[in-house]
């Protein structure tokens, strides 16, 4: 499947409920929670500037802010991490303790002040995370030669849920509208889906079925925990990391039919890229999930969506709603300047440090920046 090609506000794109074509402006219902005012959601971006216990600063506050000000429909902060031994980058946000509670509530309120609805992304890197972080090994479903980590005990494992729905609880009193669980890009939750990663011999390893438990009783445990209203979501990427795309989109039917959760978000790196594997070409990526029967959960993508182009066919390709990354780094008004000009003509990449301080990044996060190639000028201007 090609995207469409939408002329000008995405008139192509039909809702998944019905017949009415909508827009990148159309406000979007969720099953449970607060309303999206439009169809733009920031993507959820290490950007290393918060406190290394996890405490919220006053520069991830304000680069979180500053989109939500901006017109984002939802604002989500960057992966969070649940546990201390799963951090996975310096300077990651923490929601494993009520010591992360002030700072996430004075970030709720200023993101909902805004009318975006806020979404904390829970995270643990499992064998992802770097010894010299967390200072001791780091942890995976089985052992792992190349980063050094030790498998997770059978109580650990269920440690590990426990934790996922304490941080989702923490949320949920900070004021967040709702959380969105991690199961991307190789982290704990999809090396527990990888059959090549995880290698259990209990509950938890052998079939896709065992694999997928961990999600599963994540899933569960904080709709079973959370208020009727608290929105929840799972990001999903469906290949790389040893994951296999067949078993990747069963999953995403398991989790669209259980409709216990209000979003399923999938990675894709590139929308229109087609699959890695051979036997799934001829067709992109993104399409194997749009087809997919969602009910009343929501389908949204993210992968090199960075001018308004690329979010209406996007969004006429089938997705409810498109997740930015880039885009929303140099314009943390993409939404409202979108409003003003659908047409509007983003700024090319690299960009100075200047103009991305103008753009609410701290030095800190401007150096991680840097690190992404061609993205940063060398310019000092």
């Amino acid at each position: 499947m090609t995207p469409a090609q939408p002329d000008g506000s995405g008139e192509h794109a039909v809702d998944q409920r019905g017949t009415a074509p909508v827009t990148l402006l159309d406000p979007m219902t969720f099953p449970r929670g607060p309303a999206m005012k439009n169809r733009f959601m920031l993507a959820p971006l290490t950007n290393s500037q918060s406190h290394e216990n996890g405490v919220l600063s006053d520069e991830e506050a304000h680069w979180l802010i500053m989109r939500a000000r901006g017109g984002f429909g939802v604002t989500m902060t960057c992966a969070a991490h649940v546990q201390a031994v799963g951090k996975g980058f310096p300077g990651q946000l923490g929601v494993f303790g009520d010591e992360h509670i002030d700072g996430l509530t004075r970030l709720a309120d200023g993101i909902t002040a805004h009318g975006s609805v806020g979404i904390v992304q829970l995270h643990h890197a499992g064998m992802r995370s770097p010894v010299e972080l967390i200072g001791e090994a780091p942890r995976c479903p089985s052992a792992d030669d190349e980063t050094g980590a030790r498998a997770l005990d059978h109580a650990e494992v269920l440690g590990l849920v426990d934790d996922f729905v304490a941080a989702a609880v923490r949320c949920e009193r900070a004021g967040f509208d709702g959380v969105e669980i991690h199961g991307a890009h190789g982290y704990v939750v999809a090396q527990f889906l990888s059959p090549e990663i995880n290698r259990r011999t209990d509950e938890f390893g052998g079939s896709l079925e065992n694999r997928s438990r961990l999600l599963v009783a994540i899933v569960n445990g904080i709709r079973a925990t959370c208020g009727p209203e608290f929105l929840l979501g799972v990001r999903l990427s469906p290949e790389r990391f040893g994951l296999r795309l067949g078993e990747m989109i069963a999953v995403a039917e398991r989790l669209l039919a259980d409709q216990k959760i209000d979003f399923l978000d999938m990675s894709l790196w590139d929308v229109c890229k087609e699959p890695e594997e051979q036997e799934f070409g001829g067709r992109t990526l993104m399409s194997y999930f749009t087809e997919l029967d969602r009910g009343a959960v929501r389908l949204g993508v993210a992968g090199k969506i960075r001018t308004p182009q690329d979010a209406e066919r996007t969004l006429a390709a089938g997705a409810d709603w498109v997740m930015l990354g880039r885009a929303a780094i140099v314009h943390h008004d993409f939404p409202d300047r979108y409003r003003a000009d659908s047409r509007f003509v983003p700024v090319e990449s690299p960009v100075t440090r200047a103009y991305l301080a103008s753009e609410g990044l701290s030095e800190a996060f401007i150096d991680y920046m840097a690190g992404w190639k061609g993205f940063v000028s060398d310019e000092p201007g």
